[in-house]
């Protein structure tokens, strides 16, 4: 692969940067380090909407099936810009990448960089590697390298950040090639991620989301099975830091003490995210999952006992091999017991290298189709009837940014409840900011959001607000320019939204 001069060799113009993400949270927050990581070495990020990036980087998933068509389909698309674009590079990081490794650069040789999970540090080395020696640069390590938490960070927002306790998976789920891309779990340790967190906080943010790929599972690398109760206390006592959350869970690792650590830390917020899978015993151990129906029912009920307003929201998926109609009645079963809040449901998707691809009975795609709009019908049901209890109730909602697509035309405000509720309420008379807190009534309910409006009850403006306000007040600071070619190189995260995982918890 031959690379064209660069423009950017120019002194004091600076290189600027695309990441395009897909997947779960842990992509997300990994992209905030990949941003982090080239603004440091001296790239600024490429204006919105901008056709002209210098470097595009695709931060992949490999959980779905089309994944790969997507990926190189989008690739393709970019071929002729880079033509065009003298210097322009091309870089391919994440699960996908860790999967397919040198095929990539066999099906779209224009690509400059791959990198996988587990050296996303790399990529500022790899990518003037790529342009010294003007060929591609495939990296792709085995092992972790260094914890992610210690690579500089772009963060999405000021009020809101992710934070990972752990990375890796220790589950063997017949359906899930996670692990295999992730690797084994390792965890942080506690003392490293409350610095982290009481960090953020100093820098205004209120509101952080524990991480993990199988969260509450923490712990289990350092030995210590409570691990996970003691940090969500620990994080109570953090002064400054109003709301904990934290995805994706795993009901064999939620244990009574965990459920106690929520209900008694006044800042760990009445919302969990429990992935099912499947309400079919018989299908859950073909799953390779370890709890089964009457567990996972158990679960909930200790929740709603310990914590009666708390929305629980789930994954599921439709049409895995050897389900039959039987195996999914029981999963309508358990979605009707669990009233879930959300339920975030994936038709059965066959991935090369897990057992499930092998296996026998693979469900018609009609099947599978017709399964899964009765279940989506049912939660689209219950979401609803869950939300029509919230009228009349009075909520404290955090002004969110981007969250709300209308607000604009409806001269609204978005933002999210305790519960992680999606509110939409009138613009308050006082001026409000992304970060500030407002009190409102609800008064209506939709499936997907609540709305709120009447006049605010109350605005309290919060030192997230400040930090929003002053990241966006102050002028932008002239970034470094990549003289003659060679960045610096340097040795989390945005608002919680209500998306699943990967669909691997």
């Amino acid at each position: 692969m031959t690379s064209s001069t660069d423009r950017s060799h120019v002194v004091g113009v600076p290189k600027t940067y695309e990441i395009r993400t897909y997947g779960c949270q842990m992509n997300v927050h990994d992209s905030e380090r990949l941003s982090g990581l080239l603004e440091e070495a001296g790239y600024v990020r490429a204006p919105k909407g901008s056709e002209e990036a210098d470097v595009v980087v695709f931060n992949t998933c490999a959980v779905r099936e089309n994944a790969d068509n997507r990926l190189y389909g989008n690739l393709g698309q970019l071929a002729p810009k880079k033509a065009a674009h003298p210097g322009m590079q091309i870089a391919v990081g994440g699960c996908l990448a860790q999967k397919d490794r040198d095929t990539i650069v066999k099906k779209a040789p224009w690509v400059d960089v791959v990198f996988g999970t587990h050296n996303i540090g790399k990529l500022p080395v790899l990518l003037e590697r790529a342009r010294i020696q003007e060929e591609a640069q495939v990296e792709i390590a085995e092992s972790l390298e260094a914890f992610p938490s210690t690579l500089p960070t772009r963060r999405e927002s000021a009020y809101a950040a992710w934070v990972s306790i752990s990375v890796g998976c220790n589950n063997t789920c017949t359906f899930c090639i996670v692990p295999a891309l992730r690797g084994k779990e390792k965890d942080r340790r506690p003392g490293d991620i409350l610095a982290e967190v009481e960090a953020l906080v100093a820098e205004g943010v209120s509101e952080i989301t524990l991480l993990g790929q199988n969260v509450n599972a923490y712990g289990s690398d350092i030995g210590d099975r409570e691990a996970f109760s003691k940090l969500l206390r620990a994080c109570g006592k953090i002064d400054g830091l109003e709301r904990v959350r934290f995805t994706s869970p795993h009901p064999r690792d939620f244990t009574d003490d965990v459920i106690a650590a929520m209900a008694e830390t006044p800042n760990v917020m009445p919302q969990l995210h429990m992935p099912l899978q499947s309400g079919s015993d018989r299908v859950l151990k073909a799953m390779r999952r370890s709890y089964r129906q009457e567990r996972f029912l158990g679960i909930i009920e200790k929740v709603r006992a310990a914590m009666p307003d708390a929305a629980i929201s789930t994954d599921i998926i439709v049409g895995f091999p050897g389900e039959t109609e039987e195996d999914f009645e029981q999963t309508l079963h358990t979605v009707r017991e669990s009233r879930f809040a959300q339920a975030f449901t994936f038709q059965y998707s066959k991935r090369p290298g897990t057992p499930a691809a092998e296996m026998d009975g693979q469900i018609p795609k009609a099947v599978v189709q017709e399964r899964y709009e009765r279940l989506v019908a049912l939660q689209e049901e219950i979401s609803w009837e869950e939300n029509k209890k919230q009228v009349g109730r009075t909520l404290d909602v955090m002004v969110a940014e981007g969250e709300g697509r209308k607000d604009d035309a409806t001269h609204r405000l978005s933002g999210r409840a305790p519960d992680n509720r999606l509110v939409h309420f009138t613009r308050p008379d006082e001026p409000v900011r992304p970060g500030d807190v407002v009190t409102v009534e609800v008064t209506y309910a939709a499936p997907h959001h609540l709305l709120a409006e009447g006049p605010a009850k109350a605005v309290r403006r919060t030192r997230a607000g400040d930090a929003w306000e002053k990241r966006h007040a102050a002028p932008a600071e002239k970034p470094k320019g990549v003289l003659l070619g060679l960045p610096t190189i340097g040795a989390p995260a945005p608002s919680p939204a209500p998306t699943a995982g990967c669909g691997c918890d």
